[in-house]
C-alpha cells in the first residue's frame, strides 16, 4: 500500500475552492501524465495517463468514481485500474481558516497480483510527488480564477 497526502492555505472561501474541486474534469486534466478521460456519468469516468519511468514508456488507465459529495468540504473516490492490477481511494478536504482555506488531498493505491510486486515501489516512489504536484496545481487555479473574478 501507498499512500500520500498534501495541504496548501488558498487565499480564498472554501465555497470558491468548492465550486471548482467539485467539478472532476477540472482537475482530471492536471493530475502529472493526463493523457486523456471520458466522463462516464456524474460519478464515474475513466482517465487515462501515459508516463515514462526510467525509460519505460507506459499507459495506464483507470476508473475513478466518486463516493462522496459532501459540500462544501469534502470529496471522496474510489480508484480501480483497468489496465493493470490496483485499487485505491483519495478524497479533497476544505476547511476555511480566518478567511482562507485549507485544502489537503489524500490519495492511497493499493497494488495487487503478479504485477504488484513490481508496481508497489513504484507507486510508493511517484505517489508523494503525483499528490504533491495535483494539490499545488489545483491551488493555483484556484488562485487564478479568484483573481480574474476580482
Amino acid at each position: 500500500m501507498a499512500l500520500a497526502s498534501h495541504s496548501v492555505i488558498i487565499p480564498t472561501s472554501v465555497e470558491n475552492v468548492w465550486e471548482y474541486v467539485s467539478q472532476i474534469e477540472n482537475w482530471a486534466i492536471m493530475v502529472p501524465a493526463y493523457k486523456e478521460h471520458e466522463q462516464i456519468d456524474e460519478q464515474k469516468s475513466v482517465w487515462t495517463f501515459e508516463g515514462n519511468f526510467k525509460g519505460f514508456k507506459k499507459t495506464v488507465k483507470m476508473e475513478l468514481n466518486v463516493t462522496e459529495f459532501h459540500e462544501p468540504s469534502t470529496i471522496r473516490f474510489a480508484l480501480k485500474g483497468l489496465t493493470d492490477n490496483f485499487t485505491g481511494s483519495g478524497k479533497f478536504t476544505a476547511e476555511e481558516m480566518a478567511g482562507q482555506t485549507a485544502m489537503t488531498g489524500t490519495i492511497e493505491v493499493n497494488t495487487g497480483g503478479l504485477t504488484g510486486a513490481v508496481l508497489t515501489p513504484v507507486v510508493k516512489m511517484v505517489l508523494p510527488k503525483v499528490t504533491t504536484r495535483l494539490t499545488e496545481k489545483i491551488a493555483r487555479q484556484v488562485k487564478r480564477e479568484e483573481v480574474s473574478v476580482l
